[in-house]
């Protein structure tokens, strides 16, 4: 039975906040929207960076598969840094570092340059997720983290949705170099606010003891027997092969539109820089929306059902996956303008449900200590084989003008999460080999 904690006593003048968990996770989804503006900034600058450096849709493309490779290796030693360190410490330096690196962009003149520094940004951002996996293990009782899971994810939407209108707009009044620069400075003072207000639940002066009592009894009362295991060990275990395979089919068509979703606009349907900025919001502001629903879906689902929480999970990843991909797959044969951003909104909604699920999947399968290590090693998969896909979608828009090929190959892809997730992940890891 595990220790329940009392409440840290408060200084003068402090007072407790109420549901201080919610407000925690309110830190991870603005973490969440930095980092995804820093990661977009690269696709609204794209049409000036090619007209002043004389680069190609290839180029671009280039650009995102070196910070996906970084960003997939540097996942590896993350995960294990954030168990070690805890998410206050790695938070803080994730975000000081990647705020660093989105600034130095505006100093590039070469391509070599922007491929330094993209490089950079995926070190730097790599502990980003597992850092908030790792948050939402520490905080919310095991029921509540599919929600919670699905609202700082829903960062990595509401950032590219945001993204378009107000980065343009800087663009277009102070040039591509102050989106980064502004970005910068925006991620720096988060980074000091996270380190000064975040501490872990038993350390946290603002809590109630009704909260901390309550997760303390989850904690108590956790029905699963985790295995001990080691951090090579994790890779013994089919559960991890499959989160890994899963979550590169979801990063595939994630990484196509995070890249050219403004381009796309631009070259198949006649969009102006100027109204790009707009209409590129549009899905991802719709995903952000739907995956928050998704997340309210697997918590009822988990409360309600009886089935226990990672075959919720597993349930509701295998049915947004077959979506997904089916209207990946139709994006680019829909005829006009508008319904091809109804179809994308869809598409992409369904894809941040995966992600959410996905991201809640590594406190069922193994122990707390291991919740960032697992979360890591699968966020690895996703964007190791994933960062594959700007390069490849560069190369066949400059080989065939279209962007046709590269979303039917990205919807079966994506459908393929289902039976990675669905033959692979079936139970906890609760002893140490594979089971």
């Amino acid at each position: 039975m595990a220790q329940v904690h009392k409440a840290p006593r408060l200084s003068a003048g402090q007072r407790t906040i109420r549901n201080l968990r919610w407000w925690i996770v309110g830190f991870a989804l603005l973490a969440g929207i930095i980092n995804y503006m820093d990661r977009s900034a690269i696709a609204i600058a794209a049409p000036e960076l090619m007209r002043e450096f004389n680069l190609s849709a290839a180029d671009i493309g280039l650009l995102g598969t070196i910070f996906s490779w970084t960003y997939a290796f540097s996942q590896l030693p993350t995960g294990w840094l954030v168990d070690k360190l805890g998410a206050r410490r790695m938070y803080f330096i994730a975000i000081a570092g990647w705020s660093i690196a989105t600034a130095l962009m505006a100093f590039g003149t070469r391509l070599w340059h922007f491929v330094v520094f993209r490089a950079l940004l995926g070190v730097m951002e790599a502990p980003n997720s597992p850092a908030s996996a790792k948050l939402t293990a520490d905080w919310f009782p095991r029921a509540e983290r599919g929600q919670a899971t699905a609202i700082w994810d829903s960062g990595s939407k509401w950032g590219p949705a945001i993204a378009p209108p107000v980065l343009t707009l800087i663009m277009i009044t102070l040039g591509w170099k102050a989106i980064f620069l502004i970005l910068g400075l925006a991620g720096l003072v988060l980074a000091v606010a996270f380190y000064l207000f975040y501490r872990t639940p038993e350390n946290h002066r603002r809590i109630t003891a009704e909260e901390l009592e309550m997760i303390e009894q989850d904690r108590a009362a956790q029905p699963l027997r985790h295995a001990k295991v080691s951090w090579l060990g994790l890779f013994r275990h089919r559960q991890v092969w499959g989160m890994m395979a899963g979550f590169f089919c979801v990063i595939w068509i994630w990484n196509i539109f995070i890249i050219f979703l403004p381009l796309y606009l631009q070259h198949t349907h006649g969009v102006s820089i100027k109204g790009t900025g707009w209409l590129a919001a549009i899905p991802f502001l719709g995903a952000a929306i739907i995956g928050i629903c998704g997340g309210y879906v697997m918590t009822r689902y988990a409360k309600t059902s009886g089935k226990g929480t990672l075959t919720t999970k597993r349930h509701v990843m295998s049915v947004a996956a077959v979506a997904a991909g089916a209207l990946v797959c139709l994006i680019p044969l829909v005829p006009t303008l508008w319904m091809s951003i109804v179809v994308m909104t869809l598409a992409l909604g369904f894809i941040a449900t995966m992600q959410a699920a996905a991201w809640a999947m590594p406190s069922d399968v193994v122990g707390a200590s291991k919740v960032a290590s697992v979360g890591a090693i699968q966020n690895f998969g996703g964007y190791f084989g994933g960062a594959f896909a700007p390069l490849l979608t560069g190369i066949l828009v400059d080989r065939t003008g279209s962007y046709t090929l590269s979303f039917l190959i990205g919807g079966v892809i994506a459908a393929m999460a289902a039976v990675a997730y669905s033959t692979l992940v079936r139970s906890p890891i609760t002893e140490d080999r594979d089971d």
